[in-house]
C-alpha cells in the first residue's frame, strides 16, 4: 500500500508539472472580482467552495507539495493559531497541489510535531486535494517558469465572496501569519465603511485615516467635538474611540 502511495506521488511530482505547463495557464485574480468556484475533496471530506463556507471570511493559502519544508512550518504556525482566525469568523482553507492521501500523511506528520516546545497542535482546517492542478490553474497560480508546477498563493475573500486581498510568495520564504491576522483585521475593520482606510504600519485600536472629508469636516478638524484631526492637508485621520 505504502509503495503504490510512494510511486503515485513520484509520478504526480515529476509528471504533472508537465502536464499543467501544457494546459492553459489561468489570468492571475484582481481585488474585488467574485472568487471562482470549486468543489474538491479534502482531509475534512468534500468541500463545496465558498458555498460551504456561508457568510466568514475565507482564507484560501495554497501550497505547491505535501512534505516541503517552509509549507510544514506554515501549517504548524497556522494551525497554532487557527483559534485566533475563528474568533474572527475567517475559515482557513489549505490547496495543496497533491493527492489526497500526500495531504492526509502531511496532516498526521504535521500533528506530531512538537515546534518550538509549544506542544502539538491538531489540523482542524481542510486540507484540499489539486493533484491536477484545476485549482491552481483556476486561480491563477500555474507558471511554466516554476519547477513544481505552481506557486504560493494567499487570496482573503470576504462574506460576499469578493477577493479582498492576495499574496505570491516565492519558496524560499515563509508567510508571517502575525501579519496575515492584522491585513485581515484591516480589512474587517474597513469593510462596513467606505471613508477609511489604515495606515502604514497600522495596529488594530490606531487611528485609522480618512481618505475623504466634507466642507463641513475640514472646516471643523480641530474643534474639540471633531473625531478628525490633520498631519498635512492629504493626512485626514480618525480617532480611534
Amino acid at each position: 500500500m505504502k509503495k503504490g502511495i510512494l510511486l503515485t506521488a513520484l509520478f504526480l511530482l515529476f509528471i504533472m508539472p508537465a502536464w499543467a505547463q501544457d494546459n492553459k495557464t489561468g489570468k492571475t485574480l484582481l481585488i474585488g472580482v467574485e472568487v471562482p468556484s470549486f468543489v474538491a475533496q479534502s482531509t475534512n471530506g468534500e468541500i463545496d467552495f465558498p458555498g460551504d463556507f456561508g457568510l466568514s471570511w475565507k482564507i484560501l493559502i495554497a501550497q505547491p507539495k505535501a512534505y516541503t519544508p517552509v509549507c510544514t512550518s506554515e501549517l504548524i504556525e497556522l494551525a497554532y493559531q487557527q483559534d485566533s482566525f475563528d474568533d474572527l469568523n475567517a475559515k482557513l482553507i489549505i490547496i495543496v497541489s497533491d493527492i489526497l492521501e500526500q495531504g492526509k500523511s502531511w496532516k498526521m506528520v504535521v500533528e506530531e510535531v512538537n515546534y518550538k516546545d509549544r506542544g502539538r497542535v491538531k489540523v482542524n482546517f481542510p486540507l484540499v486535494e489539486d493533484g491536477f492542478y484545476k485549482i491552481a490553474n483556476l486561480y491563477g497560480m500555474t507558471n511554466p517558469e516554476v519547477k513544481l508546477g505552481s506557486f504560493r498563493g494567499l487570496f482573503i475573500v470576504d462574506p460576499n465572496n469578493k477577493l479582498r486581498a492576495l499574496f505570491h510568495y516565492p519558496f524560499e520564504v515563509g508567510m508571517n501569519i502575525d501579519e496575515l491576522r492584522r491585513t485581515l483585521i484591516a480589512l474587517q475593520t474597513t469593510y462596513n465603511s467606505q471613508n477609511v482606510v489604515t495606515p502604514a504600519n497600522w495596529q488594530p485600536g490606531d487611528d485609522l485615516m480618512v481618505p475623504v472629508i466634507s466642507a463641513y469636516e475640514r472646516e471643523n478638524i480641530g474643534n474639540p467635538d471633531s473625531d478628525l484631526y490633520q498631519l498635512s492637508w492629504c493626512m485626514t485621520f480618525k480617532k480611534e474611540k
